[in-house]
């Protein structure tokens, strides 16, 4: 058995056993890590032997934990990175490049069709109907994006929302409010097989996923990194948010935005991000918060986008691609008969 596992923002973890008995057996880790002492490294193999195959992370990350010696010094991986490798191993996970990648850029489409096609496509992908593809959305309407459990008045101030023209909007997956404007963000959405990310946590999922993003971010000199559960950040603030949905299919949604310019006096008017009744403290909160990636960059928005895509062609490979007719026409239908529909914007109040 083989498995990989590229720590985020940290070094590659390679595991390699033989499956004997119902354990490991013949256990070698390898990798790009510093590991200190030399001995640690067969004092972990020794003490990965013999574990049974349907140990857990936890179980995993204890043995190789107590096997190292107290002088041990480990840089870029962990116990928790070996015990990741170990699960991927056992069960069977794939590595980007194992798939042929879509990459999906397309005009602009409603805010409503863009969360519907989230969940058309990745359904597809799902149903082995389409390989695993990256999209780029892109809009010319101004909307809020709830989160699937988020309260529309906790969240939203309707009444400015609807003197700003900015519709409701909520999506399959959980997480918070996007705040979006023709121009002011950079979203996208992956659509992927659950064996992607086999043998890892939620929060592992979220930072493997977007690796490439902090790649591709630190190369036109962002210092990006990942703060748990799901913010994209720099030294600055906050560049942007990710969320998730799994089918039960085992296809995996992420989708992430980033922001690229941001009108804070108006977002702190729609949203009510624990504003003191529209203060100005309460926006120069916001603009501290969210540093956007054209303040940053002065890049324009087009090239970082490409840029992006790019890193991600480099690291992982793909083609471009396209929404079919019949993917388009689906999540239209879906428009109609749930993501428009009263039930599903206010399925929580």
């Amino acid at each position: 058995m083989h498995g990989e596992y590229k720590v985020p923002g940290g070094k590659l973890v390679v595991i390699d056993f033989d499956a004997e008995d119902g354990a490991l057996a013949n256990v070698r880790l390898a990798g790009d890590f510093f590991l200190e002492p030399d001995e640690a490294l067969e004092l972990v193999n020794a003490a990965l032997n013999g574990l049974s195959l349907e140990s857990t992370s936890e179980d995993i990350a204890r043995a190789v934990r107590d096997a190292l010696p107290a002088d041990a010094v480990l840089l870029g991986f962990s116990p928790e990175a070996v015990a990741v490798a170990v699960r991927r191993a056992i069960l069977g996970a794939r590595d980007w490049r194992e798939y042929d990648w879509q990459v999906i850029q397309h005009g602009p489409l409603s805010p409503m069709t863009q969360v519907a096609l989230d969940q058309v496509l990745t359904e597809e992908v799902g149903a082995g109907h389409r390989p695993p593809t990256l999209r780029f959305w892109e809009w010319d309407e101004s909307a809020v994006v709830l989160g699937s459990f988020q309260s529309v008045k906790n969240e939203v101030d309707l009444e400015n929302a609807e003197k700003y023209g900015v519709q409701v909007v909520r999506r399959i997956s959980g997480g918070g409010a996007m705040f979006m404007e023709a121009g002011s963000i950079v979203t996208y959405s992956l659509y992927v097989p659950a064996e992607l990310v086999a043998g890892m946590s939620f929060a592992e999922s979220y930072s493997f996923l977007d690796e490439w993003v902090l790649e591709a971010l630190t190369s036109i000199g962002i210092e990006a990194s990942y703060e748990p559960l799901n913010d994209i950040a720099s030294p600055q603030g906050k560049i942007g948010g990710a969320a998730q949905k799994r089918l039960s299919s085992g296809a995996v949604l992420h989708h992430a935005t980033l922001s690229y310019d941001i009108d804070a006096e108006k977002m702190v008017q729609v949203l009510r991000i624990g504003r003191e009744k529209m203060s100005d403290k309460g926006t120069k909160s916001a603009k501290k918060r969210v540093s956007p990636l054209k303040s940053q960059t002065g890049m324009p928005r087009a090239d970082i986008i490409a840029h992006l895509r790019d890193t991600f062609l480099d690291l992982h490979g793909g083609a471009p691609g396209e929404i079919t007719p019949e993917e388009l026409e689906r999540a239209e239908e879906l428009v109609r008969t749930k993501f428009a529909t009263d039930a599903w914007l206010n399925r929580v109040p």
